[in-house]
């Protein structure tokens, strides 16, 4: 399950600590924020550490700023020593200096369960990542991840090519973008196809040998804010959660990480915050008991 044997195991009876390495979307909806309302809702316990601010709502981002990499160093490092972290899932980095220095420290604590979302562009359309940074990612971050989980956008930068356009154009870009991997142990791509048109969404899910394919009913909403950060923060949760001895634990994880994106967007419209794209509900299910246990009046 994890990209290292000697990874810690959160099957204790206690809820896993989970991790997200990312910015801060003041809105609340895609970040750190959304990485933690996504743990919790699905039983982990959530830790932060800041990568970047962001000046954002849910119509663009204003502005960005990144913490001097010292302290982002010392930001992890006092976490690490600290906690024993089950997963970790890494979001938005903004520059190739930040990013080395969170390879370089999760290289040091032997970080298990790296999800990697390679934020590159907001809902908006805003950059959130430096081009000149794409390489560093590549390079640093690729080895360290368990899972990378592009959408087809980023996986046309990270490949230096075009946005696939059809299934089969998905498909290879899914095998190029695990050659990019380590071959020397088990790792995965998520190449989501949301940009696809269609009535139906699919996202590929690949190995190396084993190419799973992902359906949902495309949802008509314009409440998808922050759907990238929800998918990979909630694979990173429930990773170290699968029961042992499963056939196929990492499709088992991703796939009801698939499943609750699709109710947490769903369910957007029982929000309501901002005019532009508002976030998905991650609270769905917990919010939906809560309101059925109220009096009424």
């Amino acid at each position: 399950m994890s990209a290292s044997s000697s990874s810690p195991s959160s099957r204790s009876g206690h809820p896993p600590n989970v991790v997200s390495i990312a910015g801060i979307d003041p809105s609340g909806g895609a970040g750190v924020f959304a990485d933690i309302k996504a743990f919790s809702a699905l039983g982990a316990y959530g830790c932060g550490i800041v990568a970047a601010l962001t000046a954002q709502n849910t119509q663009g981002v204003t502005g960005v700023h990144t913490p001097p990499v010292e302290f982002l160093r010392l930001q992890i490092d006092t976490l690490f020593a600290d906690v024993t972290l089950h997963a970790c899932k890494i979001g938005m980095l903004g520059n190739a200096a930040i990013v080395a220095t969170v390879a370089d420290r999760l290289s040091h604590w032997q970080a298990a369960n790296v999800v990697l979302d390679p934020v590159m562009t907001a809902k908006s359309g805003d950059a959130l990542l430096d081009r000149s940074a794409i390489a560093t990612l590549r390079e640093a971050l690729f080895p360290l991840a368990f899972i990378i989980t592009p959408n087809l956008p980023e996986s046309a930068l990270l490949l230096d090519g075009r946005m696939p356009e059809t299934l089969r154009e998905m498909r290879r870009a899914a095998e190029r973008l695990r050659e990019m991997l380590p071959t020397t142990s088990q790792r995965w791509v998520l190449l989501k196809g949301g940009h696809l048109p269609g009535n139906e969404t699919v996202d590929l899910l690949f190995d190396g040998e084993r190419m799973v394919e992902l359906s949902a009913r495309r949802i008509d909403t314009s409440n998808t804010h922050g759907t990238g950060c929800t998918l990979s923060s909630a694979i990173a949760a429930l990773l170290p959660q699968v029961p042992p001895g499963s056939l196929n634990p990492v499709e088992a994880a991703v796939r009801a990480a698939h499943g609750y994106l699709q109710h947490a967007i769903a369910n957007a419209g029982r929000l309501h915050v901002g005019h532009g794209h508002g976030p998905v509900h991650h609270f769905h299910a917990a919010w939906a008991k809560s309101e059925d246990s109220l009096p009424s009046h």
